[in-house]
């Protein structure tokens, strides 16, 4: 049983939550330019994890965590679009989504998938978190029926 009020579990939930921030805004950034995978791991690292743009100070975040969202996604896109795709209303196409809502499904579907370490109810809240980032309450119900479909395909 985990114990939140332990300060290293605190502290390594906070790291994970500024991971899947930042991976969610890489997977922005690669949609909206097309960044080749390393330049967008060093840019993060060295310029987005932890630091302070425009007075906001970023939580620290897990690297290697962030690196395994980033990359699993990268690596595994054809078959992460796909499951995203198949819970998709008819008529409904990843390329109608906008690019934060596409980062935020991949990056769920993927951590759904190959992250089996972190249990499927974590894996939808935090992502409803980063959800909260970007969206109001109607997008949040939509990331958390989608990602919840794929979960009930990808972890029985």
């Amino acid at each position: 049983m985990t114990n939140h009020s332990n300060p290293r579990t605190r502290a390594r939930s906070t790291a994970r939550a500024a991971a899947r921030l930042g991976a969610v805004q890489a997977l922005y950034q690669q949609d909206m330019e097309g960044t080749p995978l390393r330049q967008l791991l060093t840019e993060f690292h060295q310029h987005r994890l932890g630091a302070v743009l425009e007075d906001v100070e970023y939580a620290d975040a897990d690297p290697d965590f962030f690196d395994d969202i980033v990359s699993g996604v990268d690596a595994r896109r054809e078959e992460i679009d796909r499951l995203i795709t198949a819970k998709l209303s008819t008529g409904w196409s990843l390329e109608r989504l906008d690019k934060p809502m596409r980062g935020i499904l991949r990056a769920g579907t993927y951590e759904l998938l190959a992250r089996h370490d972190v249990p499927t109810a974590a894996v939808i809240s935090e992502y409803l978190d980063v959800a909260d980032a970007f969206y109001d309450k109607r997008e949040k119900g939509f990331v958390n029926g989608l990602l919840d479909a794929v979960a009930k395909d990808v972890r029985k």
